[in-house]
């Protein structure tokens, strides 16, 4: 089979590595790849506007079997639906579904209506109405509605910083059309939990636990990023817990979209708030992999991940026998000096970036420039530790770091710490 990937990152990479371990994949296409994509297929340039005419003549002129999509914007954009109208199959929810990322009003209406555990929440679609709220509900967390880089959510610390983002939502339209309403809910108190499944909108089957670590410094400060690193599983997680996450939101929530006759295939990413007694509430939810949650994730799964994609697809996903390896992983992200922030591309990275049995790097902004490998994103490498246990997979992960470098290379030297210490 041939399969094509959609994306540029390190779970992009991390998808493409773990469909050529199968022993169905014989070719395997990035769009637009990266420097470590290199090594598993062929990268290619392709337009990935709607309604994706570059997208569908190149998949159908090479013969690939399967589009298996990494990041939300296509897939809110419709890429599954365009191409499902020409006989390809797609791994990802069509836009309809995506919208349980997209719109976050969207979202907590649905979780309203099918009684899912979540903050309570007002939707506001104009700076004055949002300000008054917001002046007599200053501790409560505020979200612009669609896809903003993970940069649409703020925590405000003051009366003045909430006020401060909501005219810039709504009288400097910093967000665009992702700003057109903006949610206000209560901040819930507990610790952060992300659960992963897969669904062909029938059967569910539960992939694994992950926490990432959002802010750029130890000790989580700093400002907010897509990820300085993750782990997985979240050991301290116990099987109740995972029961009540499936019985109160995974199969309420696809029972719910079934019911607006909005069938949802592909990866579901419930980001959790878990309480002092246990119970989960929603904090959002995602239509794909996380990034670098997909880099802990997928080196864990045992069954052949093309066979589940495929089933995914077809709807078969209840003939899948499930199974992840009992260890544990742990990634540490290599970001560029100013991420996230500006940020100056074209170092040339060096060292020893070959896989190993127990560590892989996943490449997420590099390039390959007069035959260097350089960088060219603000989150440039995922350093993969696979261990035992999850002290032995941090070890293995932060042995390997010393050995890479690049001119202003930083990361967090604390991922996974509060989890050894829990």
């Amino acid at each position: 089979m041939k399969v094509c990937v959609i994306g540029s990152g390190g779970r992009e990479h991390a998808l493409a590595w773990k469909l050529k371990k199968s022993s169905n994949v014989e070719g395997i296409y990035c769009i637009p790849g990266n420097g470590g994509t290199l090594g598993l297929g062929e990268n290619v340039n392709v337009s990935l506007k709607p309604p994706f005419l570059d997208l569908i003549n190149f998949v159908k002129q090479n013969g690939i079997d399967i589009v298996v999509v990494g990041p939300e914007t296509p897939l809110v954009n419709g890429i599954t639906d365009y191409l499902s109208k020409e006989g390809i199959k797609v791994f990802g929810p069509n836009s309809e579904a995506s919208m349980i990322e997209g719109s976050k009003v969207f979202a907590k209406l649905l979780m309203k209506k099918n009684n899912i555990p979540t903050a309570d929440f007002e939707v506001f679609d104009g700076f004055e109405s949002a300000k008054k709220f917001f002046e007599s509900h200053s501790d409560w967390v505020i979200k612009v509605n669609g896809l903003a880089g993970g940069k649409g959510v703020i925590v405000p610390s003051t009366k003045e910083e909430g006020i401060k983002f909501l005219e810039e939502v709504f009288v400097e339209g910093k967000f665009g059309d992702s700003g057109d309403k903006v949610v206000i809910e209560n901040r819930l108190e507990g610790y952060e939990l992300s659960v992963f499944v897969i669904t062909d909108g029938e059967d569910v089957k539960f992939l694994s636990t992950a926490q990432d670590h959002k802010r750029a410094y130890d000790d989580d400060k700093g400002p907010n990023t897509g990820g300085m690193g993750a782990y997985s599983p979240v050991p301290f997680v116990s099987k109740d817990l995972i029961d009540k996450v499936m019985k109160r939101i995974v199969y309420p929530v696809i029972e719910g979209l079934g019911k607006e006759g909005i069938v949802y295939k592909g990866v579901l990413y419930c980001g959790l708030m878990i309480d002092k007694n246990e119970d989960p509430y929603v904090l959002e939810f995602n239509c794909r992999f996380g990034d670098p949650e997909a880099q802990v994730i997928l080196p864990l799964m045992k069954t052949d991940f093309y066979e589940v994609v495929e089933a995914t697809c077809d709807g078969l996903l209840k003939k899948i026998k499930f199974e992840m390896y009992e260890r544990f992983a742990t990634t540490v992200v290599l970001a560029s000096k100013g991420y996230p922030g500006d940020y100056e591309k074209g170092k040339e990275i060096t060292g020893d970036l070959s896989e190993k049995e127990n560590s892989i790097v996943f490449h997420a902004g590099t390039t390959v420039y007069d035959g260097k490998l350089i960088t060219n994103g603000g989150r440039v490498l995922n350093v993969v530790g696979i261990g035992s246990s999850l002290k032995d997979s941090i070890n293995i992960a932060y042995s390997r770091v010393q050995n890479i470098n690049f001119d202003g290379m930083f990361y967090r030297k604390d991922i996974g710490r509060k989890a050894l210490e829990r």
